[in-house]
Parts: C-alpha cells; sequence; structure tokens
C-alpha cells in the first residue's frame, strides 16, 4: 500500500484583496516538491484555496490517498463541515471564488483527501515554509 501524500498549504496577501501568493510543499517518504505563485490583485482566501488546488493538481498518482495541512478555517471547514457541496448544489450562489470552488471539487474528486486544519505562526515547520513560499511570491508585486 503506497504511503499517504503529505500537502502542507498556506496563501498570503499584502492587503486584501492585494498582491499575494501560495505556498505548497507535498512529502510522501522520500519524495519532497515545493510550488508557489504570485499574483498582483488577489485575497488570503482566494490564495488559500489555490494553493491546495494547485498541490492536489500536482499529485499524478491517480486515487492518492492525501492529507492536505491547512491553517485556513475558510478552506478546511469548508470541506470538513460540508458546506462546499452545499454550495455546489445552489451552483454556488452568491458565494465568493466559484471559479476556485469548481476547479477544487475536480480535482479533490480524483483522490481521497482529508483535511487537519493546524494553527499558523505556530512554529509547525512546513507551514512555516509554506508561508515563506507565499510571502515571497507575494513580494514580487509590491
Amino acid at each position: 500500500m503506497p504511503l499517504p501524500i503529505q500537502l502542507y498549504t498556506d496563501g498570503s496577501s499584502r492587503g486584501n484583496p492585494g498582491p499575494g501568493g501560495y505556498g505548497v510543499v507535498l512529502k510522501c517518504g522520500p519524495h519532497y516538491k515545493e510550488i508557489s505563485e504570485g499574483f498582483e490583485e488577489t485575497t488570503n482566501n482566494r490564495m488559500e484555496l489555490m494553493a491546495v488546488i494547485v498541490g492536489l493538481e500536482a499529485i499524478k498518482r491517480p486515487n492518492a490517498e492525501v492529507i492536505v495541512w491547512s491553517d485556513s478555517k475558510y478552506v478546511v471547514d469548508a470541506v470538513n463541515l460540508g458546506w462546499v457541496f452545499g454550495w455546489e448544489k445552489k451552483n454556488f450562489d452568491k458565494k465568493a471564488n466559484p471559479d476556485l470552488w469548481i476547479r477544487f471539487l475536480e480535482v479533490y474528486r480524483r483522490h481521497r483527501v482529508r483535511f487537519v486544519w493546524i494553527k499558523g505562526h505556530a512554529g509547525h515547520p512546513e507551514n512555516e515554509r509554506c508561508d515563506a513560499l507565499a510571502v515571497a511570491a507575494a513580494s514580487k508585486f509590491l
């Protein structure tokens, strides 16, 4: 049985909206990958969600077991409490970021994903690394 993939994510924006970025760390056994990207005008919630999407899209193994570690209550609660599935049934009417939620659900359904909320800026090494990647990516637009 393959090991679960550990997906660590964080998003950042300087202003809300403002320049922003996301950071991703993927770990599985000896494999390690970092991904980040910045945007000139975005929001923190968009970057938090983009980090998860891009991390899941980077996983090539179909039906992989993935544990997503995020400090975003917006993302974690939307999935763990089932809100996003209700939003989907209502075509994301009056919800923020419908484009990203649709993209998220498409890639989410390719894998077996579990979300774990972690406190941000609390010394968790991978979360701190994701934060550094996100801030650096956002800083390119300051």
